[in-house]
């Protein structure tokens, strides 16, 4: 947006405790649309209480451009036309960047250790990786979590102590089938807990159309229940059923030679 002005004053509390953050955004965001900017430090509780009673304002930073108020630091963005974010508004965002971070480091370790980014075994730590990133987002707050779960996970109505296990249960899993190890343990695990939650998934966003946040980031997110929610449990069912399946071929190839 263009101003008739290229100055502008920031008034943010700096005290030896407590630095603004969105004071700082503020003074950077400024400074990047090419404003000279004078920058007033509130370094007091008393100063930056009597700043607030004289402008009868209930926060700062306060901006100010060409001697007008603007406000604060939402306020300055929207000034710009720039994007505010709703902290209330659903988004696949958490999901997407757990997908994305895991697949990276599944191709990394492949890389490391194979030589190549490509292989049977980066797809296999893909899905481990990603219930281990997503059980440890969980047991963050299992409380909320579990909380959140109820809302749909048709066995955790059943049995309540089941929302609770949720998460230890999907991260043990990940964390063998990341290893290669116990696969009697993890496969049936995986295969249980996936096949519960594509069920109970369904159930509530495609047959009761019911509009809920998803619990597979935490309890405090806002991921809309829906096909990304899918995507967790049936790569976990896809995990468990691949690596039955290798075991059985193994073992098939081992009696062949005997």
């Amino acid at each position: 947006m263009t101003t008739l002005t290229k100055t502008a004053q920031v008034h943010r509390m700096v005290m030896p405790g407590h630095t603004c953050p969105y004071g700082l955004k503020a003074l950077d965001l400024l400074k990047r649309k090419g404003f000279t900017v004078e920058d007033q430090w509130l370094e007091t509780r008393e100063e930056t209480d009597a700043f607030k009673a004289e402008h009868n304002v209930k926060t700062t930073p306060q901006v100010f451009i060409d001697g007008e108020r603007i406000g604060g630091y939402d306020d300055l963005r929207r000034r710009f036309g720039l994007k505010v974010a709703d902290p209330g508004a659903t988004s696949y965002r958490p999901v997407i960047a757990v997908f994305v971070m895991t697949a990276l480091m599944a191709l990394a370790a492949s890389q490391a250790v194979y030589g190549s980014p490509f292989t049977t075994r980066a797809g296999e730590w893909f899905i481990g990786f990603s219930m281990v990133v997503l059980a440890m987002l969980k047991l963050q707050d299992v409380e909320k979590f579990s909380s959140m779960f109820l809302n749909y996970d048709l066995l955790a109505k059943r049995w309540v102590p089941y929302s609770y296990i949720y998460p230890f249960a999907e991260g043990l899993a990940g964390v063998l089938m990341i290893a290669g190890v116990l696969t009697w343990l993890s496969a049936p695990m995986a295969l249980f807990i996936g096949g519960v939650g594509v069920v109970s998934v369904f159930k509530a966003v495609y047959v009761d159309k019911r509009e809920l946040k998803c619990a597979c980031v935490g309890g405090s997110s806002n991921v809309p229940l829906g096909f990304l929610s899918l995507t967790e449990n049936l790569m976990m069912i896809a995990m468990a059923v691949w690596m039955l399946l290798a075991k059985a071929g193994v073992g098939a190839a081992a009696a062949v030679m005997h």
